[in-house]
C-alpha cells in the first residue's frame, strides 16, 4: 500500500458515489504532489454501512459523517487533510 493514501468510504444505498468521486478529484488536484493515491470504497450492506461517509488518511479517520453530524464543507476537509499530509503547506483560498 502506497502512502500517504486518503480512503473515502461511502453509503451504497444513499447514493454517495457521486460526492464521493467529487471530493476524490478534488483532494486529487489540490494534493497532487502530496497523495499517493485516493481510494473509493464502498460501504459493507446492510444496517452496519447505513449512512456511513468517512474520510480516513492512511487509516485513521479524519472526518466521519454521523460522529460529526453531516458533510464537511470541502474547504475544512482539505485543511484536515492537509494537517495529516502536508502540514504547513499553504492552500490558498482554502485557508482564507
Amino acid at each position: 500500500q502506497r502512502s500517504p493514501r486518503v480512503e473515502i468510504e461511502y453509503c451504497t444505498g444513499c447514493r454517495w458515489l457521486l460526492r464521493s468521486s467529487w471530493v476524490a478529484s478534488e483532494l486529487l488536484t489540490t494534493f497532487e504532489g502530496e497523495l499517493a493515491e485516493v481510494a473509493l470504497v464502498p460501504a459493507p450492506a446492510g444496517e452496519e454501512g447505513r449512512g456511513r461517509w468517512v474520510v480516513r488518511v492512511d487509516g485513521a479517520p479524519v472526518w466521519d459523517r454521523k460522529a460529526r453530524g453531516g458533510f464537511p464543507e470541502l474547504k475544512v476537509l482539505k485543511q484536515l487533510i492537509r494537517d495529516e499530509v502536508a502540514p504547513g503547506r499553504g492552500l490558498g483560498h482554502s485557508d482564507a
